[in-house]
């Protein structure tokens, strides 16, 4: 399983590890289990709306967002039972709560009391949503519970890697695809949200600033179940 922010590399990161997983004897399979985002931003544009928040609003947003992501993970899970082949995922539901968090879609709770200066270094998310959530660190807002029972029956990953980049260097590579932009300040708000996660701590943090191949090897060099 691989998650971060956009721009981390977990795309190409997950294609190159499930050829070499197979290559090496363990059959695998990639997916990638997006929220659907291009496609309804491109609706939206198609129908002269600015991206697709201003298309469906927040709440209709975010329903067809967490409907397309736990979609793309059933269908994951599915496949990878049936065939018995191990699932290389990019993005999982982790992501979506990060997500939700940093585009303030969980209703506030309360305030955290330990790292006060993160939480007011990234108080914005740059015209990404209505700013970061200030939402109760383990169980996230309302919104967040609520997906959380959603996608609760999904299996917990064997393991999980965290792509670490600059949020600067991950607008950057976002750019260079040419298929859409990011805000750098957004991306902080991303990453410090996944730091908030209560599975956080499970995570495999990787330094992905590096290149495809240097990345590769990084993940392949941690002992994980599937090398077993």
């Amino acid at each position: 399983m691989l998650v971060g922010v956009d721009g981390a590399g977990k795309s190409t990161a997950a294609r190159r590890l499930a050829n070499e997983l197979t290559a090496s004897g363990t059959p695998a399979r990639y997916f990638e289990n997006a929220g659907g985002r291009p496609i309804i931003d491109a609706l939206a544009h198609r129908l002269g709306r600015r991206d697709g928040r201003h298309l469906l609003g927040n709440r209709g947003y975010l329903g067809v967002e967490v409907t397309i992501r736990w979609l793309a993970i059933t269908r994951a899970v599915t496949l990878s039972t049936l065939t018995r082949r191990v699932a290389v995922m990019d993005r999982y539901t982790y992501c979506q709560y990060a997500i939700m968090r940093a585009r303030g879609d969980s209703r506030p709770t309360r305030r955290p009391t330990d790292d006060q200066d993160l939480w007011e270094a990234i108080d914005t998310s740059g015209g990404h949503g209505r700013g970061f959530n200030r939402s109760d660190p383990q169980t996230g807002g309302h919104a967040e519970r609520l997906v959380r029972l959603l996608y609760a029956p999904f299996p917990k990953p064997d393991a999980t890697f965290y792509l670490a980049v600059p949020p600067e260097k991950a607008a950057r590579r976002v750019q260079a695809r040419g298929r859409d932009v990011e805000d750098p300040i957004y991306l902080a708000a991303f990453a410090a949200a996944y730091h908030t996660l209560p599975e956080f701590p499970g995570f495999t943090v990787i330094d992905a600033s590096g290149n495809a191949e240097e990345l590769l090897a990084t993940i392949q060099s941690h002992r994980c179940p599937l090398n077993d």
